[in-house]
């Protein structure tokens, strides 16, 4: 948009108008709230190296403890770790792409998500997080 450049603001309108017209933000409540949240809280109650799940619609995180009395990381922050490394292996072996920061693991899908999508998604942790329960200490 700099200057105001009419098409590159054109087409901001058009997007605005799609997502408005197609109710991308309305899935993305809709599915933040009826799947991602409660299949994150699920998780992280099955897996101890879940320390927190939090977030809203389709933007979550994930803070990943070896020991959720004292909240020690997975990871050092500024650095990975086996655990880390082992974790996105399997989330990738399993056919998605994570997002992982430090001791974080972001679950972050496109608005346009459907709910077959999202579930699928959430077995895909779970399986991978069953792999890497030895790193837990607590």
């Amino acid at each position: 948009t700099y200057s105001g450049h009419p098409l590159a603001a054109a087409s901001i309108v058009a997007s605005i108008d799609a997502m408005k017209e197609e109710g991308v933000v309305e899935n993305a409540k809709r599915i933040g709230e009826t799947v991602l949240g409660p299949g994150l809280a699920d998780l992280a109650e099955r897996h101890p190296v879940i320390g927190e799940a939090r977030g809203l619609g389709v933007f979550w995180a994930l803070d990943l403890v070896s020991n959720r009395e004292t909240r020690e990381p997975l990871a050092p922050y500024g650095g990975t770790s086996p655990a880390m490394a082992q974790l996105g292996a399997e989330i990738k072996k399993r056919g998605a792409l994570p997002f992982m920061n430090f001791n974080r693991l972001h679950v972050v899908p496109p608005c346009t998500i459907t709910e077959a999508e999202a579930k699928e998604g959430l077995a895909i942790l779970d399986e991978a997080f069953a792999q890497i329960g030895s790193f837990y200490t607590g």
